[in-house]
């Protein structure tokens, strides 16, 4: 659905709209957005920017393939690093200015926990990570309610317009990694996370002021280990009807299905939780 379609819901629930960013309509500024592995996305690509290392890739060459000594092989071997480009997607009508820096955005929701680590690259900089930006995400609790926004799922509950949301800034290496829960559904979307990628903010005792906002996206989740999820509580006292990742409309657009998290079980149950992880590449320059 689109943003607006979102927006409607929110004022239909009698919420207040003054309090939210204004929704933006996709955006033409292209990224790149890469999973655990590089591939390669409506025949787009770039090659040899092998200082990207999440991004790189070993491939042989035929002379390799038909070496007879290790180091032939070895010396035969390229190193190419193959970057998906797609569109950015739109922000949504959930969003709030002013975020919490910190790294466990949970507050007291009960959920399955999932463990996110962004890494952060510069395609106006050969693909090298980039420092010092906010990694900011948003989502709503497994009722489908977002922080500053709640009741617009049907669900009555305390509301303090922070829970499950905030950000990290980046290491040398272009990481972070913040803490959160599995987020739940609401009608007309499939489950999901929002992301904005600042640069140049001020830090303050516990958020941020100023910066400018380089990438606005959305994460997606394994629709198999997705449907396990929501069957289990708390998620399962949801009853509103669920969107699937095949049929919703913005996982589809412009390229956003590359927002797909690669996920790493902690246990042996969905209930231990999960890894995240998603390597998220942004033009510095605009």
């Amino acid at each position: 659905m689109t943003g607006n379609h979102e927006q409607h819901q929110q004022q239909d629930a009698g919420q207040e709209p003054a309090k939210h960013r204004r929704d933006k309509s996709v955006q033409r500024r292209r990224v790149l957005i890469g999973g655990g592995t590089a591939a390669v996305v409506g025949g787009l690509a770039v090659a040899g920017l092998a200082s990207a290392d999440p991004l790189s890739t070993q491939q042989s060459t035929p002379e390799a393939a038909t070496s007879g000594t290790a180091s032939a092989s070895a010396s035969a071997t390229a190193t190419t690093t193959v970057c998906t480009l797609t569109a950015e997607v739109t922000e949504g009508p959930y969003s709030l200015d002013g975020a919490l820096v910190r790294k466990d955005i949970t507050e007291d929701k009960e959920g399955v926990e999932v463990q996110y680590t962004f890494t952060v690259v510069d395609t106006a900089n050969d693909c090298a990570p980039l420092a010092d930006a906010l990694v900011e995400i948003w989502h709503c609790d497994s009722l489908g309610e977002y922080s500053g926004y709640v009741g617009g799922n049907g669900h009555d509950e305390e509301d303090d317009g922070t829970f499950l949301r905030g950000g990290q800034m980046t290491d040398e290496n272009g990481q972070c990694s913040i803490t959160s829960i599995w987020p739940g559904h609401y009608v007309s979307r499939a489950v999901h996370v929002h992301m904005r990628v600042h640069t140049d903010v001020t830090l303050t005792d516990a958020s941020y002021t100023g910066g400018e906002v380089i990438h606005t996206g959305q994460l997606f989740f394994d629709a198999d280990i997705n449907a396990e999820i929501q069957a289990v509580s708390p998620y399962s006292d949801n009853t509103t009807t669920e969107t699937l990742l095949k049929d919703d409309s913005i996982y589809d657009d412009a390229g956003a299905s590359s927002g797909l998290l690669t996920l790493t079980a902690l246990g042996t149950s969905v209930s231990d939780g999960y890894t995240a992880t998603l390597t998220v590449g942004v033009d510095s320059t605009g």
